[in-house]
This record gives structure tokens, sequence and C-alpha cells, in this order.
């Protein structure tokens, strides 16, 4: 069965895949620093689930430049979670780009994804052992 027309993938799942350098290096900061253990693996890749949805970590001679965010984890109480984190040794970034900033590691972002019925978002990123950029946001209503 072909499907014709412009939603081709609008039913599609869709899982994220973040380059590692060092697949043990990764697992290692998967599992102490987010809590995450992989659901199956295999020779090169680790595969996760969070809350439905699934993301790899694969072995890769290729880098990602780390200059934008590659995966983010929508939570419903962010200051804890970023507590958490920290606690583990979890680094958070600073950021200052056009429209926001983050204060104490976390920036409230005005207007984002009103389609989702918020009136925006606050953030905040860090990097896994392997310089992914990762961010975390909790919607603000």
């Amino acid at each position: 069965m072909t499907t014709q027309g412009s939603d081709v993938l609008a039913g599609a799942r869709v899982a994220t895949r973040l380059p590692a350098g060092d697949l043990e290096r990764a697992r290692r900061f998967y599992a102490e620093k987010l809590g995450l253990r992989p659901v199956d693996e295999r020779p090169g890749g680790l595969l996760y689930r969070c809350g439905g949805t699934d993301f790899v970590v694969f072995r890769s001679t290729g880098v990602s430049s780390g200059t934008f965010t590659q995966m983010g984890f929508e939570v419903h109480d962010l200051e804890s979670v970023v507590a958490e984190l920290r606690r583990r040794g979890v680094e958070f970034e600073d950021v200052d780009a056009p429209g926001f900033r983050t204060r104490d590691g976390i920036a409230e972002i005005e207007g984002n994804y009103p389609g989702k019925g918020a009136r925006g978002e606050r953030a905040a990123w860090f990097r896994d052992s392997e310089g992914n950029l990762l961010g975390i946001g909790q919607p603000t209503y």
C-alpha cells in the first residue's frame, strides 16, 4: 500500500539518534547522571525509552557540533529535575540568545509553541558525555 499526499510521515513514530565517540562512556553518563538504562542494545547502539518515545545513542566517528538542541525532555517540574541532575553532577549551560537568557541555568521563553495551549516554556540545557546538547523544558500555562 502506498501513501500519497503531504501527510506521508504524519503517523510515523519519531526517534532521535545521538552520536557517541565512546559508547561505554555514554552508557555510564546516561545511567549515572540521568538514571536511564537501555531497553535494548546491539553492537554499536543503545536504545532508550522515555515516556513512550525512543532515542538511540550510537557509536559514531562523526561528532555533533553541539551548537543546537539535539533532543529535549518535557517535564512537569523543571526546578526539581534541574536540582536533582545538578546533585548528580550534570552541569547546565548558560544561554544568551535573542529573546531569552538563562538565569541560574533556566530560561523563560515567551510564546513558545502556543499550539500546545502554552503561553511559553521554561527550559534548561546540558551536554551529555559526548558533547550532544540536550534540553529540558516545561510548558507554562
